[in-house]
């Protein structure tokens, strides 16, 4: 399946937290979109790992997502390996993506920056033609996609550029509230964590209508980009 945009997480739950509405904009316009998740997110205090995989799922089906994966690398201890990086190159190879949306560069959860580096090099790696892999017995082409960034998370990042998804919120609060079992309930009985507030909960709101005003829209999703970004033109910028 060739696709536009490959969204890749360290855990179920982080592209929809990072990049969720950008990712519905995206769908909606007609481009093609697969989720990648690096773990099962085990370690997370509520709910369990399989929990987490009927709410990606959910999920998914909220933001139509054409296809989704998870490799099943370690939860909490992710490792820039060669045995990991590969894992990820045989799916950019399959999918194909000419952008790859990816963790934030710098975090709380040390998973995502760890993610960041990790599906990085395995970008740049998986368009070396000298790096033979294989799916289902068949030899696969290099592949390097045009485009990585990454998305915001935890902390407050200064954005390179955000993406209006001023249409998107609402879509994108539901594809993150179908993880039930990790966001605030005040009728859950699990321990409270961080991300299971009231205030995590209300912060994925303000923060998105924060750089939206600070953009001239309503609400908006953050960005950082590895190299200098060049514009054609300027008619897909908002004024």
């Amino acid at each position: 399946m060739k696709i536009d945009i490959l969204a890749i997480g360290a855990h179920p739950d982080d592209v929809e937290l990072g990049c969720g509405g950008t990712l519905a904009k995206m769908i909606s316009e007609g481009k093609k979109v697969a989720v990648l998740d690096l773990t099962r997110g085990e370690l997370g205090t509520r709910g369990t790992d399989e929990t987490r995989k009927q709410e990606a799922e959910e999920a998914s089906r909220i933001l139509k997502i054409s296809a989704r994966e998870n490799l099943g690398l370690k939860d909490g201890f992710l490792i820039n390996s060669e045995e990991s990086q590969l894992k990820i190159v045989k799916i950019i190879r399959k999918y194909r993506p000419e952008m790859v949306l990816a963790n934030a560069i710098e975090d709380r959860h040390p998973d995502h920056a760890k993610a960041a580096k990790l599906i990085s090099d395995a970008c740049f790696l998986s368009g070396l033609i000298k790096i033979q892999t294989e799916l289902d017995g068949q030899k696969q082409e290099a592949w390097r996609p045009k485009h990585i960034f990454h998305y915001i998370q935890w902390r407050n990042i200064e954005p390179d550029f955000v993406v209006d998804i001023s249409n998107f919120m609402d879509q994108k609060l539901e594809a993150c509230l179908a993880y039930k079992t990790q966001f605030y309930d005040p009728d859950s009985k699990e321990p409270m964590t961080p991300i299971a507030t009231k205030d995590f909960l209300e912060s994925l709101t303000y923060r998105a209508q924060d750089l939206g005003r600070l953009s001239g829209c309503v609400y908006a999703e953050g960005f950082t980009s590895e190299r200098m970004l060049a514009f054609k033109n300027f008619d897909s910028l908002v004024f």
